[in-house]
């Protein structure tokens, strides 16, 4: 019952926030208050019902060394979707045109910030953490990342390719960047800075999603294989081939801290159960 307790209060959290957060469009600094309102109640209610329903501290939530970390992920993520970016635009297929919109690039702080805290805590927080108790780490994030890449289905411009894309440069590294850390803080940084940079830098299509002009003003053509098509520079192979080794990296640097877990949690009950007998 836990795992239906601690999702039915983030999913509340993320369909309330999130709609009336879309309910906003044209208003960004509405958007960005409330943006921000959203992702902070994600927070409190992910500790409130985990500490509820586990009765144990939510470390993975710790108050310390939070900020550090989302501004490390934020980096990372703004770092990578410019190597994109810059990849596309050497290719000649993406064009600067001058400078664009900085109020449309404020309302879309907060719409990116709720989008990464509420998708973060649900994905990472509550079903990978919990499945990989009984499945162990490699199944948890391929069965998630899948997932996550599949809810990408219903996004305006979605086909298969961009849903695997997703899952790959986004379910894969994301849940890889949780196990590194053992800290949702780092993923929910890197979420938001890769989406902010798509749409509030190099204003880009977000997983199919149109979104108000960033501080760039830009457009965007050329084969659907390099610049992702109708479906933005997500469905890019660049993106695709990024994510894929900063997955990598993380998972490596997971193996050297020995935080994968390659147990089913009905093997180490059973044997718990052996030696108290």
């Amino acid at each position: 019952m836990r795992v239906v307790w601690q999702l039915v209060a983030v999913v509340a959290v993320a369909m309330v926030g999130g709609n009336a957060v879309s309910a906003l469009d044209g208003s960004p600094w509405l958007t960005l208050g409330l943006g921000l309102v959203t992702a902070v109640a994600s927070v409190l209610v992910y500790r409130w019902v985990v500490g509820r329903t586990e009765r144990r501290p939510v470390t993975e939530l710790a108050r310390k060394g939070a900020w550090s970390a989302i501004g490390r992920g934020a980096l990372i993520g703004v770092a990578m979707f410019g190597a994109v970016m810059a990849n596309i635009a050497f290719l000649g297929h993406y064009d600067v045109h001058g400078l664009g919109s900085v109020t449309g690039a404020v309302g879309l702080v907060g719409f990116m910030a709720a989008a990464a805290f509420t998708e973060e805590v649900m994905f990472r927080g509550v079903l990978f953490r919990i499945i990989e108790e009984y499945t162990g780490t490699w199944i948890a994030l391929i069965s998630t990342g899948l997932v996550f890449g599949l809810m990408h289905l219903a996004n305006p411009h979605a086909d298969l390719w961009g849903a695997i894309a997703i899952a790959i440069e986004a379910g894969g590294m994301l849940g890889a960047a949780y196990i590194a850390t053992r800290s949702l803080w780092l993923p929910i940084g890197l979420h938001f800075g890769w989406n902010f940079a798509a749409a509030g830098i190099f204003s880009t299509e977000v997983s199919g999603n149109d979104t108000p002009q960033g501080l760039l003003d830009t457009t965007t053509s050329g084969p659907t294989p390099i610049t992702g098509g109708a479906f933005g520079p997500e469905g890019s192979l660049y993106s695709v081939l990024f994510g894929a080794l900063v997955t990598i990296g993380f998972l490596w640097l997971a193996h050297r801290r020995g935080n994968l877990v390659p147990r089913r949690r009905a093997d180490r009950t059973e044997a718990a159960t052996t030696l108290v007998r």
